[in-house]
């Protein structure tokens, strides 16, 4: 792949990126790490829910009839002739004329239409009171009420949640398949950086960037491994590149794409000629690279140095593509529309993507500009939960007028 020299827009690099992404195989996952993704296939309920009739009180299993006039003036006295816990197999019938006493979620005895709570009664052990009258029925669980045996309990592409963990464990489907999260691997270059914790050098910097995108992708819902910075040098970075391929469905490094001197990353990919460089008609993140690797053709994606600008560039394009390799729709985030709280500008024929606060309201949401244009500005990105968008042929936007917003932290 050769260098563009003409930028591209954000919709034309999404695009190249998207075409060549492919979904990751699908295959059964224990139940709890297929949190947040899509099933590939139907489910169906291999049982009913409740697969019994089963007490919803704690109570009295009695005889309707029996009971049906029961006041607290007046009440029934039954003999008990048995109690019966959740998770006892024993199956009891019962006579008309006698009361069993049963837990919640126990088996309902042959014979009994109505279920005493056990506050309508004296709570007696060898004879019950029973000072109120239930309703025929009453505080039964029946067979298939809640879910039906054969029953499409999750469609293709429904994506697991909580709720759904829960409802699939009560059926007894301990395994799902779906397609994986993707190993994504994080790598920074620049011989200024240095890892957290340690000593700072003169003219030295901490290694931010590397720490971003892999919280980045771990929000996504891929699994990250963050590589300690490489110096510049395209031989070390080749070799370190190498090494990690194979625990790797996509790569994404930051800095070396840019025009200068030691723009390792490039130096060292454009010789493949499978990794594409050019610019993209966007700010921040105007230099970006994408293309395959290795063996394997593993995508990788090569980002801006600056933190904001590697940040921006993550939502845009590669949060997209782990969401394609997980089988996750829609691949992009949604607009919402809010009312600028102070005036903007904009370089025409570049979109501008701009660090916002995003307030929702009674009667309009407002979103306030955090921090400056600056991609290096890393306190204003934390201060900020989306992104104000003002297209290619905005150049400004004044306060009050409304402006499309990205929201950082809603699910799509």
């Amino acid at each position: 792949m050769n260098d563009q020299h003409e930028p591209i827009s954000v919709e034309e690099h999404l695009a190249l990126i998207l075409d060549r992404i492919s979904e990751l195989p699908a295959y059964d996952q224990p139940l709890l790490e297929t949190l947040g993704l899509p099933v590939v296939d139907d489910i169906i309920s291999p049982l009913s829910l409740p697969s019994f009739d089963n007490s919803a009180m704690d109570g009295y299993a009695v005889v309707f009839r029996d009971v049906a006039d029961a006041t607290p003036e007046k009440p029934v006295h039954l003999p008990v002739v048995g109690e019966i816990a959740a998770g006892q197999t024993k199956i009891f019938a019962m006579s008309p004329g006698t009361a069993v006493k049963i837990m919640t979620g126990a088996p309902i005895p042959t014979g009994c239409n109505a279920v005493v709570p056990v506050e309508h009664t004296d709570d007696g052990v060898a004879q019950v009171l029973i000072s109120k009258a239930p309703t025929e029925g009453q505080h039964i669980r029946r067979v298939g009420e809640d879910v039906s045996k054969g029953d499409v309990l999750l469609a293709a592409g429904d994506r697991i949640d909580p709720r759904r963990v829960g409802l699939l464990a009560s059926v007894g489907i301990g395994r799902v398949a779906t397609r994986p999260r993707p190993r994504v691997v994080i790598m920074s270059t620049g011989s200024e950086l240095v890892e957290p914790d340690e000593s700072l050098g003169k003219d030295q910097i901490y290694d931010s960037n590397s720490f971003l995108l892999a919280a980045a992708a771990r929000q996504a819902g891929a699994i990250a491994y963050r590589v300690t910075a490489t110096p510049d040098d395209p031989e070390t970075f080749t070799e370190a590149l190498s090494d990690q391929l194979v625990r790797a469905d996509l790569v994404v490094t930051s800095g070396g794409v840019s025009k200068g001197t030691h723009d390792v990353v490039k130096e060292a990919l454009a010789k493949l000629g499978t990794v594409a460089f050019h610019e993209v008609a966007m700010q921040p993140g105007k230099p970006q690279g994408f293309g395959v690797i290795g063996e394997d053709e593993t995508p990788i994606f090569t980002l801006p140095g600056n933190p904001v600008s590697a940040y921006v560039s993550f939502e845009m394009f590669v949060a997209p593509a782990l969401r394609k390799m997980m089988g996750r729709e829609p691949y992009t985030r949604s607009l919402v529309r809010a009312k600028i709280t102070s005036p903007v500008t904009s370089i025409p024929g570049r979109r501008q993507f701009l660090r916002g606060l995003f307030e929702p309201k009674v009667g309009g949401s407002t979103v306030t500009p955090v921090g400056g244009a600056g991609s290096h500005l890393l306190g204003g990105l934390s201060r900020s939960n989306a992104l104000i968008v003002l297209g290619e042929d905005v150049t400004s936007a004044q306060a009050g007028s409304d402006v499309p917003v990205i929201l950082l932290d809603r699910d799509y």
